[in-house]
């Protein structure tokens, strides 16, 4: 969130780096994280195409590898104020990858935005959502991340691949069912 906890966390030599969307116009921090040249997740909540295109131009000048976070900042979002289709509109305009950081309450929004296509999923996670906190109401709890994670997996095994073809176990029926 400052260029002081960004130095700070060099030490730790991380692999990715994350602009929170309360951050995304502070050009210094900005220009600091891109300058490390590692993958950053740039989250694009309360924030103007103009602005967004701004941050990525950073990025693409420093030659940094990133992808942006579609994002409600919300605590807690509603689900009809998702707008997942924005990730789409994100994903054409600047012809990147395109995540979700999710701040709704449950699971449903968080898979919808992987059945369309979400490269990554970020949730804030608690260990009770009635603790105290701004963002706890807005997190799931270690049971939902598991079941969360579950039906990602399943939705990723049933969305398949895009060629229409005869399956072997409709092989047995196709037999059976076309008898001319």
């Amino acid at each position: 969130m400052d260029l002081e906890s960004q130095n700070f966390l060099k030490q730790f030599d991380l692999k990715y780096n994350k602009i929170a969307s309360a951050m995304l116009t502070y050009d210094d921090l900005l220009e600091s994280v891109a300058s490390e040249g590692k993958h950053t997740f740039i989250s694009t909540g309360m924030s103007t195409m103009d602005e967004i295109e701004k941050a990525v131009n950073i990025f693409k000048v420093s030659n940094c590898p990133f992808e942006l976070m579609h994002c409600n900042s919300t605590y807690p979002m509603e689900n009809n104020a998702a707008h997942l289709k924005v990730m789409e509109t994100l994903k054409t305009y600047f012809n990147c990858d395109v995540g979700y950081s999710g701040h709704e309450t449950g699971r449903i929004v968080s898979l919808a935005a992987v059945i369309l296509g979400a490269t990554s999923l970020e949730r804030h996670i608690t260990l009770d959502r009635a603790m105290y906190g701004s963002d706890q109401s807005a997190s799931i709890e270690l049971n939902d991340l598991k079941k969360l994670t579950s039906d990602i997996r399943t939705v990723q095994s049933a969305l398949g691949d895009k060629d229409k073809k005869v399956l072997d176990t409709e092989v047995p029926i196709r037999e059976k069912l076309r008898s001319h």
